[in-house]
């Protein structure tokens, strides 16, 4: 009996076994080679058998440089101390400890005054309220559109713009939503010139406090941006060129919630806490306060403002986000309807800064004081009687 070999008998397989063989010889060093060259991330590199291991311990190097810069970060941020420097001898403790609380460690200054008379309450990180003035951004649009209602170029009841093909807004709304094409079109319709007559009227670019040692005036621009940059419409939305304290924007909103009377913003003359207020003028605004007010307040129902929204009382106010020369600003300007209520005037500064978180601060404030029930014991505590006589501003 013949067996035949053919191409693939005894002979072919053992040449395939010694191929094969030969094959596995190589392959193993190739990978142990390919491990360090991946590694590495060179080609023409043959490292020693602990390089991987030295180089398994370079991250771990890498991150323990990095931990101090994080940790410089932290205690930077943490280190914010917006009291630093105040001098709180003449602050209503109660008032202050709420509004240091409310800003925490925030880049920040707040202003707490009573709306019916005036009185400074607190002042938290005097260096920002008294300083140089900023951008109010978007919290100069009350003041705007008291202007239009003033001069007529909008009514109470007939508020309602034109702001697209198949777009309008009233006042309300665009107040509550901080609309910036229904503020641009208000300035321009009322033009520079009554702006900066009504700004100056509402107490801007003059001081707003009696006896407060380094107050600035703050300032209205005299020519309005290019046309190219919005012009006066720049103005009405975002306040470009104004330059606005904490302490006047207090000043004026106060007069909103209590009708129209414009106070010097002081703090008691005695240590014994008598405190007589000082008018500085009667606003004829209350025929045009009703749609205002209900924009104000409808921005901290479910507008801009809303992060300041209690359940148990009502917060009117107005926001304001806008960057000047780089920095980051946040206003909130609000005011507690209520009698024995106060207003405030919240500043942020600084890298994601904005108007709703200044509104959260204000918020948190309000909360604190009334678990405190701080409105219950000033109410019973209310000065009554008439207004004392006006005192003319300072020239």
């Amino acid at each position: 009996m013949h067996c035949r070999v053919g191409r693939w008998g005894l002979q072919g397989v053992f040449q395939w076994l010694v191929l094969l063989g030969f094959v596995l010889v190589l392959a193993i060093p190739a990978r142990g080679q390919s491990r360090v060259i991946a590694t590495t991330g060179s080609s023409s590199v043959t490292n020693p058998p602990n390089t991987s291991k030295q180089i398994q311990k370079a991250p771990a190097k890498t991150a323990a440089k990095a931990k101090p810069v994080a940790s410089t970060q932290r205690k930077s941020r943490s280190s914010m101390d917006p009291t630093a420097g105040d001098d709180p001898s003449r602050d209503d403790p109660l008032v202050r400890t709420a509004a240091i609380e409310a800003l925490g460690k925030r880049n920040g200054s707040m202003v707490a005054v009573a709306s019916d008379s005036g009185r400074i309450l607190t002042i938290v990180n005097q260096k920002v309220a008294l300083g140089p003035g900023h951008q109010p951004c978007s919290v100069f649009k009350p003041a705007v559109a008291l202007a239009a209602l003033g001069e007529g170029v909008i009514e109470n009841d007939r508020n309602r713009l034109r702001l697209g093909q198949k777009w309008y807004l009233d006042l309300v709304q665009s107040m509550a939503i901080s609309n910036n094409v229904y503020f641009e079109k208000l300035g321009q319709l009322l033009g520079l010139e009554k702006l900066r007559e009504y700004a100056r009227w509402f107490g801007f670019g003059e001081l707003a406090g009696w006896g407060i040692s380094g107050e600035p005036r703050g300032a209205f621009p005299i020519k309005p941006p290019p046309a190219s940059r919005g012009g006066v419409g720049k103005i009405a939305s975002f306040g470009e060129g104004i330059s606005l304290t904490p302490l006047q924007l207090a000043s004026f909103l106060s007069a909103v919630a209590n009708g129209g009377t414009l106070y010097y913003l002081q703090y008691p003359e005695n240590s014994n806490g008598s405190f007589e207020p000082k008018v500085k003028r009667q606003l004829d605004i209350a025929p045009w306060l009703t749609p205002v007010r209900q924009g104000l307040e409808k921005a901290v129902l479910t507008g801009t403002g809303r992060q300041a929204r209690q359940p148990d009382m009502t917060i009117l106010g107005k926001t304001g986000t806008c960057t000047q020369n780089g920095v980051r600003l946040g206003w909130f300007g609000a005011y507690s309807q209520m009698e024995g209520g106060l207003t405030v005037a919240v500043l942020l500064q600084g890298a994601g800064t904005s108007g709703p978180q200044a509104a959260q601060v204000a918020g948190r404030f309000y909360r604190a004081l009334s678990d405190q029930d701080y409105f219950v014991k000033s109410l019973r505590n209310n000065r009554s009687g008439p207004l004392p006589a006006m005192i003319a501003p300072v020239p």
